[in-house]
């Protein structure tokens, strides 16, 4: 199968030896996602809910550059450095999924990039 790399300027340029994301075949693999304004390339400023969201559309804004959606997520992981938030991300999420939801984990962590409080990642199955 042919391996395509995604990038689109609407998401945050990779801060590192990654791609925003790769696609093989009709699954794309999506790169973590922080709160990064994709103009400024710096943490989007507001609260936890602000920072789920700039995520989200992050994410949302590869998945479209691979010829998906965030509807075609069939896992998503979530990084929190307070797990405190998660009753936000579940309320955040309802406004970007549908039933039936993907599958998804929600880790703890200590740190994440940049000093942000959220990533996420994610695996889209995108019908041809």
């Amino acid at each position: 199968m042919t391996r395509q790399t995604i990038s689109t300027s609407a998401a945050p340029a990779a801060i590192g030896t990654y791609s925003q994301a790769v696609k093989v075949g009709a699954t794309v693999y999506l790169s973590g996602q922080i709160p990064l304004d994709p103009a400024t390339g710096e943490l989007v400023d507001g609260d936890i809910a602000v920072h789920i969201r700039r995520v989200f559309d992050n994410l949302k804004a590869v998945a479209q550059a691979a010829g998906g959606e965030l509807a075609d997520a069939v896992k998503l992981n979530i990084y929190l450095t307070d797990l405190s938030h998660f009753p936000v991300v579940n309320q955040v999420m309802a406004e970007y999924f549908d039933e039936p939801y993907p599958a998804r984990a929600a880790l703890g962590v200590a740190q994440l990039p940049k000093g942000a409080q959220v990533e996420a990642d994610g695996v889209l199955e995108i019908a041809g």
